[in-house]
């Protein structure tokens, strides 16, 4: 599954790294201080979310590069990332994406439906689809082309169509 903050974790911590190996190439034994100091770094509780690894990281490489006395080298790196992260970061879609659960009487009603949704939605993708004997079950992600979700009403109230329930998400998978 797709989580938008490991993206952005890889190219912060591909620009941490850079940081690091910019500080210990002028020096050996800035180097093998570095992998001795990095050796004891263990953390004890398990850290979910990736963003918080890009920090730790973050703070652990600058700090090595103020000890080696690469001040510029430190305050650049610590511009740069900044700056990146806050681009990353920020960037979301301005279209929120819906679940919308749909059951249907049959394939007639099934088709009618997702000819209805075109006309309110900009995107509609089935995600999974269950057939029983007199009943199918959608389950389809939709980015609307409005706010408006009154649309849901008019698709519950179509012949063979038993319910519609719209469910909002954020896009991220956890788990």
């Amino acid at each position: 599954m797709y989580s938008s903050s490991f993206g952005v974790t890889l190219i912060a911590l591909t620009m941490i790294t850079s940081l690091v190996i910019l500080a210990v190439t002028s020096n050996v034994v800035l180097s093998l201080g570095m992998v001795g100091a990095l050796s004891i770094v263990r953390f004890r509780t398990a850290i979910k979310e990736p963003l918080d690894i890009v920090f730790l990281f973050w703070s652990i490489a600058v700090g090595i590069v103020l000890a080696a006395g690469l001040i510029p080298l430190a305050v650049f790196g610590s511009a740069v990332i900044g700056i990146a992260l806050l681009v990353f970061v920020n960037k979301k879609s301005y279209t929120n994406p819906y679940i919308l659960v749909l059951q249907c009487e049959d394939r007639g009603s099934e088709v009618r439906a997702k000819d209805y949704l075109t006309q309110f939605t900009k995107r509609c993708v089935v995600k999974s689809k269950t057939a029983q004997k007199g009943q199918i079950e959608l389950n389809l992600e939709i980015r609307l082309k409005d706010d408006n979700t009154d649309f849901v009403n008019g698709l519950a109230d179509m012949p063979g169509v038993h319910s519609a329930v719209l469910v909002s998400y954020n896009g991220d998978y956890m788990g």
